[in-house]
Order: C-alpha cells, then sequence, then structure tokens
C-alpha cells in the first residue's frame, strides 16, 4: 500500500505544480513590470537568499572572512521573481495538503460521531432488551412451580377419564327396555 502511495502523492504533487505554474508565471511579470513590486517585494528576498547562499559556499570552501558583494538590481529581480514564483507553488500545494488534511480530519470525525451514534443506538437496545428480560423473568417467577402444573394436569386428565366413562355408559333414555314375554308371573304347583 505504502508503495502505491509513493507515486500518487508525486503525482499529485506534479500535477499542483503544473496548475499553479501560470499563477506564477503571472506573477513574476507583474514582478518585472512593477516598479513598486520589484523594489519591496522581489529585491529584498533575492539579495538575502543569495547572501545566505554565498555565505555557505565560501564556509564550505574554507573563506571565512570574505565580504559578498549584492547582486545587482536586474538579476536581482530576476531571481526575485523565481523565488516569488516558487513560493507561490509551494504555498499552493501547502494549501492543497492542509485542505486534504481537514477533510480527512472531517471524514474520521464524521465516523466517529457514526459509530458513537451506532454505540449508542446499541446500548439503548440492550437496555431495552434487560428490562424486557427481567419482565420475562417476573413472569417466570409468578407462574406455579412446575410440580403443581403437573398435579393439575393430572387433574385434568382424571377429569377427561371421568367424562369419558360417563359418555361411554348408557343414559337412561337410551337404555333398551327388557321386552314383557307375558306379563303373567308364573304359577307354581300347578300341574
Amino acid at each position: 500500500m505504502v508503495v502505491g502511495a509513493f507515486p500518487m502523492a508525486k503525482l499529485l504533487y506534479l500535477g499542483i505544480r503544473q496548475v499553479s505554474k501560470p499563477l506564477a508565471n503571472r506573477i513574476k511579470e507583474a514582478a518585472r513590470r512593477s516598479e513598486f513590486f520589484k523594489t519591496y517585494v522581489c529585491l529584498p528576498p533575492a539579495q538575502l537568499y543569495h547572501w545566505v547562499e554565498m555565505r555557505t559556499k565560501m564556509r564550505i570552501m574554507g573563506f571565512r572572512g570574505t565580504v559578498i558583494k549584492p547582486l545587482n538590481e536586474e538579476a536581482a529581480a530576476e531571481l526575485g521573481a523565481e523565488l516569488l514564483g516558487e513560493a507561490t507553488i509551494f504555498i499552493v500545494g501547502g494549501g492543497c495538503l492542509v485542505l486534504e488534511y481537514w477533510r480527512h480530519q472531517a471524514q474520521q470525525r464524521r465516523k466517529e460521531e457514526e459509530q458513537r451514534a451506532a454505540w449508542d443506538a446499541m446500548q439503548d437496545e440492550v437496555g431495552h432488551l434487560v428490562l424486557a428480560l427481567e419482565a420475562l423473568q417476573a413472569q417466570v417467577q409468578a407462574v406455579p412451580p412446575l410440580s403443581a402444573l403437573e398435579e393439575l394436569q393430572a387433574q385434568m386428565q382424571e377429569v377427561r377419564a371421568q367424562l369419558r366413562t360417563e359418555e361411554a355408559g348408557p343414559r337412561p333414555e337410551q337404555c333398551p327396555r327388557p321386552k314383557n314375554r307375558s306379563l303373567r308371573k308364573p304359577e307354581l304347583g300347578h300341574d
């Protein structure tokens, strides 16, 4: 992932540089044309840059006490315009990086807020489930114990059995009457 990120950063930098080059060129042209811009904006940074650069080179070569001559006005104006153009490119690139950083931070904050909201919703749901569980436990404790239920079931089975036996036995109006073969009583001793 890091290998892919480096060329993208380089490509982004080149894109920003290409976009900001026309702006830098316009600033350079304005610096060359305007006497005020040249005198107060371009020359001082150019002379400072030239002084620091030459002083560093002289120290590297071992010349410590040499006096550095300032650039002539045309060379200083050209160098100042170049510095201003490069500074413009740098500022635009830095601004893009800062804006990208802010965008990334805002996106990160939004994700964290969404996660926090989801977490809060889950905690609320867990709270509701805990209340429901407590209500169900109270209902279970209010129900008679299992042995009482078994006794009740046994009583119901007995009642059902009694009902079946009563249904299975003849009813008085449905009982068959014995046929009367003779209504007379047999007499004894007649023969």
